[in-house]
């Protein structure tokens, strides 16, 4: 069995400098992850920001099948290189999982060519994740819906694409709505965000959540990697028709209508 090459980046800097955060993920969100969705198909390792190149020198990223991001308060300090990097090998079919607050991340933003704003408030508000697309592969065992005790609120307008696939609808005790789970792609590769996960809840302990992340890795898998080119064709058949030359502009009459 070919087992999917997973990396886990996670910003990591909430669980080095605030111990209530470091109460909840001692070993940072990435490794809560790894192993809530540790699998016999899956080979996960992990990547962080304040690693040599953030943790994705060549030799990882063209080792990683799926890309699974977290970030929040550093997203500036991503290097565009190495974002640059990540985004080429997206679009030649790694798969690419944003997380959270991740929505504001550099790859993201690149990625849809939106600014991926919204409105947030973080009073730990139940949230109800609306399955709304119960033949998607990411939504399989889910059910029709599932709550999240305690999560920051995430609400519309959303700025991210029309052409993203909503899968999730979240409902926030607070009354407000968001798109919570929304795929796209993008070149050769497939892209997910999925919105649960603030650093503040044990979010990322969840049976559900995993579950929505591990069918999401499995869904954005590759199914090749293939350099994304601009190439000159030849014809496949004969071509019948005469050629007259290069067009070289519009042809007028003497009054100057176009012939």
């Amino acid at each position: 069995m070919q087992k999917t090459r997973i990396t886990i980046w996670n910003e990591f800097r909430h669980e080095k400098t605030q111990p209530e955060i470091a109460a909840i993920y001692p070993e940072g969100l990435h490794r809560a992850i790894g192993k809530g969705i540790a699998a016999d198909d899956f080979e996960i390792t992990y990547a962080s920001l304040d690693e040599e190149e953030h943790g994705l020198p060549d030799e990882v990223l063209n080792n990683t099948d799926v890309l699974l991001w977290w970030g929040h308060c550093a997203h500036f300090e991503v290097r565009d290189e190495i974002v640059a990097k990540v985004l080429k090998r997206v679009h030649e079919g790694m798969g690419l999982i944003v997380l959270h607050s991740g929505h504001l991340s550099k790859i993201f933003r690149q990625v849809t060519g939106c600014s991926c704003t919204l409105k947030w408030r973080e009073e730990a508000e139940r949230e109800r994740l609306w399955n709304i697309a119960p033949t998607h592969p990411i939504t399989q065992g889910i059910g029709e819906y599932f709550e999240i005790p305690h999560e920051e609120m995430y609400g519309e307008y959303f700025d991210i694409p029309k052409d993203g696939n909503i899968i999730f609808i979240g409902h926030f005790e607070g009354g407000n709505v968001f798109r919570s789970g929304v795929t796209f792609e993008r070149g050769y590769g497939k892209i997910f965000y999925f919105q649960p996960g603030h650093e503040s809840y044990p979010v990322y302990y969840q049976e559900e959540v995993l579950k929505v992340i591990s069918n999401a890795i499995r869904w954005a898998k590759p199914v090749f990697f293939k350099e994304l080119e601009c190439p000159r064709t030849p014809a496949i058949d004969k071509i019948y028709s005469e050629n007259t030359g290069p067009v070289t502009g519009i042809v007028q009459n003497a009054d100057g209508t176009a012939k």
